[in-house]
């Protein structure tokens, strides 16, 4: 069985897009990353160096986020897995980056991208 840890609601400004006012005038972006893994060592042992440090994975996330601009949700999304799975101690990921403030002419409650990714057996 896998245990899970669940960050939502990480916010950064971000300068992604594919419209040039996006990338100019920048907007917020929110992530949500689940991980999957075993927290049993962490359990037993009490200690933070057998998980992974949310904090610290909610820092990277939030640096991803507002770092170098992409057009793309789903390259942003990718890059977080990616950072996640980093972790040797995590099994799958699953990522939504949300763009809540897209250019989009009609109105709407958010637009987000879901990713999920897995380590190569």
């Amino acid at each position: 069985m896998t245990d899970e840890i669940v960050l939502t609601g990480i916010r950064a400004v971000g300068y992604h897009g594919v419209c040039e006012q996006e990338r100019r005038d920048g907007q917020e972006f929110v992530a949500d990353v689940t991980l999957e893994l075993s927290t049993r060592a962490a359990a037993a042992s009490d200690d933070i160096v057998d998980t992974v440090h949310y904090g610290e994975l909610a820092e990277t996330v939030a640096a991803i986020l507002a770092g170098p601009p992409v057009a793309l949700l789903e390259t942003l999304a990718e890059r977080i897995a990616t950072a996640a799975l980093a972790h040797a101690i995590v099994e799958r990921v699953v990522v939504t980056v949300h763009k809540p403030q897209a250019p989009i002419p009609v109105a709407f409650g958010d637009v987000a991208v879901t990713v999920r990714r897995s380590r190569q057996a």
